[in-house]
């Protein structure tokens, strides 16, 4: 049984509107975001149909380009299918959708053949797919490209091939402000760029793909952009969401006191090596017979353990016993990163710590994308799927975003063939704020840094009730006053997303008062199996919103 919560939001909109007075633009497929599932959603997408995609920086600047390990399937001949799901699903600890990982897991070579027709070039050995290990996996199934760099060799295939596409084009350094609805349906979007400001694009059928949440915490890997603007969108615009307790921390970031956070892939433990402590001990085993191959809310909640018991402010990976070639081959990218920091990937101890990585929590969907407001799909990191439950097995992300992407543009194309082309701008308005509302000058920055590092303390790898509600009474001071504003840039509206997603975090975290997976409880340490459920979250509809307003 799911528990359903609601939470109250005051505003439908975060800025006013009068549609006779912004440009318009008009597509048939609206794709939100510029990652490896939108790409993906786009290339499905009847070339007979318009396609514009937004991005909210450049197209390169996404999670997906900066994946280094790999996307998971079968081809081992010694592994099968089953295998996969199995070790999916153990990972996920009890709230996957079983259906969902087997349909998945399934199609996972198909997903990479395609790739590969598509033009990514993947690592070889002796004619054949070069395959590794990582964390969970009971198999070597990690397909992987420019040895560490898997995210970047297919975002490069996708974009070469979406840009080919004659009638999709690309709408960079754009930011959707918010979905807009009509009559219970989404419509489109209202966005804003530097070229022609506020800008309604009405859509045919809309396609959400725009990430993650990580940059709510101060230690992380996400790119800035990851401030859960899609998560946030959705809701207002009255979408469930599932499960936003949800965030995976990866056990494994760089850490140099003072440089910004650079993820360790997965696969540098896949292939040998060691997590040892501040004294040299090599400690996962204490924590967890499969070592530093355990799951990644294991092995990071090990290296926490750890970290106070030394009172250290790191562990270290250890490869000094691998030969130098294979870590030279497999990890270019990552030993160039450390050389930066005057580190030798091969010969030195490499200091890492675990940070916010991938948010598991999000819009709820079906095998096709479909969400619960029409009009609306969605896929990759902004969605809950079923595929993750309560932690997602390593390289089982851009599989997911593949798979949900290709499935959400077939059936956002099909359902788009359906509506005439004669569709007009609707008479949606926001009048915005009352002009008796004050303004008030804040310096969004600081706001912004304090709430990711109340994040990190107080909702992090370890939780407990009276660190969520302080930190939620926190969050609702800060958006009391934040929210009330209304921003004319990108940081103000990416910061009332950033506390509206807090709230949703924040409040689901509460409510789950066990442990499962990402979601560790140091006031309730144990999973409880009578509460295997998910817990939903959607606006109050009795709390008085600004409506869509058609005068």
């Amino acid at each position: 049984m799911n528990t359903e919560l609601t939470l109250p939001l005051s505003r439908r909109y975060l800025v006013h509107f009068n549609p006779k007075r912004i440009p318009h633009a008009f597509t048939d497929v609206l794709v939100i975001g510029g990652g490896i599932a939108g790409m993906r959603a786009a290339l499905s997408v009847d070339r007979k149909l318009e396609t514009t995609i937004l991005t909210k920086g450049r197209v390169e600047v996404s999670n997906s380009w900066k994946a280094q390990g790999g996307i998971a399937g079968v081809f081992d001949p010694s592994d099968h299918v089953s295998n996969h799901a199995r070790d999916t699903i153990a990972a996920g600890k009890g709230l996957c959708d079983v259906k969902t990982v087997e349909e998945i897991t399934e199609a996972a070579p198909d997903v990479v053949r395609e790739l590969i027709a598509l033009g990514a070039n993947f690592d070889e050995v002796g004619g054949t797919l070069a395959l590794t290990q990582e964390g969970g996996h009971s198999h070597r199934r990690i397909i992987h490209a420019l040895g560490d760099a898997t995210g970047r060799e297919i975002m490069r295939a996708m974009i070469e091939r979406v840009k080919t596409h004659t009638d999709c084009q690309i709408w960079e350094e754009t930011f959707t402000i918010d979905l807009l609805t009509l009559n219970g349906a989404c419509v489109g979007a209202l966005v804003w760029n530097p070229h022609h400001g506020k800008t309604f694009i009405w859509a045919k059928q809309t396609i959400l793909a725009t990430g993650g949440a990580g940059r709510l915490y101060r230690e992380t890997t996400n790119p800035e952009i990851a401030t859960g603007d899609g998560h946030s969108i959705a809701f207002r615009a009255g979408a469930v969401l599932r499960d936003m307790e949800m965030m995976q921390f990866h056990p494994t970031v760089l850490y140099i006191a003072g440089g910004s956070r650079h993820l360790i892939s997965e696969a540098v433990r896949g292939e040998g090596a060691h997590l040892v402590d501040a004294n040299g001990y090599r400690f996962m085993q204490d924590y967890d017979s499969a070592g530093e191959l355990a799951p990644r809310d294991v092995v990071s909640r090990a290296i926490t353990a750890q970290m106070d018991k030394t009172r250290h402010s790191s562990v270290y990976l250890d490869l000094r016993h691998l030969d130098r070639s294979l870590v030279a081959d497999r990890f270019p990218n990552i030993a160039e990163v450390c050389r930066k920091f005057g580190l030798d990937l091969a010969v030195d101890l490499i200091p890492v710590r675990p940070g916010a990585h991938y948010m598991i929590g999000g819009v709820v969907i079906d095998h096709e994308g479909r969400t619960s407001l029409p009009g609306l799909w969605a896929a990759g990191e902004v969605t809950s799927s079923g595929l993750h439950g309560a932690n997602r097995l390593a390289s089982n992300s851009l599989l997911e975003g593949l798979y949900h992407g290709r499935a959400a543009g077939a059936a956002a194309s099909h359902e788009a063939h359906n509506i005439a082309d004669h569709f007009c701008a609707m008479p949606i308005r926001d009048d915005g704020m009352d002009k008796s509302d004050e303004q008030t000058d804040l310096d969004l920055t600081d706001v912004r840094n304090s709430l990711m590092s109340l994040m990190w303390r107080q909702a992090g790898i370890r939780r407990d009730r009276e660190g969520l509600t302080d930190a939620l009474k926190q969050v609702e001071f800060w958006d009391r006053y934040v929210s009330g504003q209304e921003f004319d840039n990108v940081d103000g509206w990416s910061l009332q997303n950033m506390l509206l997603v807090a709230r949703l975090m924040l409040t689901s975290a509460l409510e789950r008062e066990e442990s499962r997976g990402v979601h560790y409880r140091t006031d309730f340490p144990d999973a409880i199996d009578q509460h295997a459920r998910h817990i939903n979250v959607n606006i109050d509809r009795e709390y008085p919103i600004r409506p869509d307003n058609t005068p």
